[in-house]
């Protein structure tokens, strides 16, 4: 039996690579904005909503559940570009394809990252 391959595409293991940062391991984070990108990619391949919130910032987390659509498929992620503002901030731009109902759609964004206390956190974007 094959191992599970990551969503994000980049490790070839869903087991090492996103999957280690979702086992939900305290003491394993994401030591990037680029790394947390990614794992909340594959988090919402997966639809793994406690992660995503858990990753969200406090300032900018929805109250409300996600309402992630099963029948949603994510087919793959193009990180474009991370850029570092100083060593607690950074924005990454992507782009991530989906399928919805046979129809195929990309979400282009640049999101913003901070660092708190040591860890990552998604704090919100623009989508392009």
């Amino acid at each position: 039996m094959d191992p599970l391959p990551c969503p994000c595409g980049l490790g070839p293991r869903y087991a090492d690579c996103c999957g280690r940062w979702h086992a939900g391991a305290r003491h394993l984070q994401a030591d990037s904005a680029a790394a947390l990108m990614r794992s909340r990619y594959s988090a919402y391949a997966l639809g793994l909503e406690d992660y995503l919130l858990d990753t969200w910032h406090a300032s900018t987390r929805p109250a409300a559940p996600l309402a992630l659509d099963p029948a949603l498929r994510w087919l793959g992620l193009e990180l474009r570009r991370e850029v570092a503002q100083d060593a607690d901030r950074a924005t990454v731009e992507f782009v991530a394809r989906c399928k919805l109902g046979g129809r195929a759609s990309r979400l282009h964004e640049t999101s913003r990252f901070v660092r708190e206390g040591g860890r990552w956190f998604y704090v919100d974007g623009d989508q392009e």
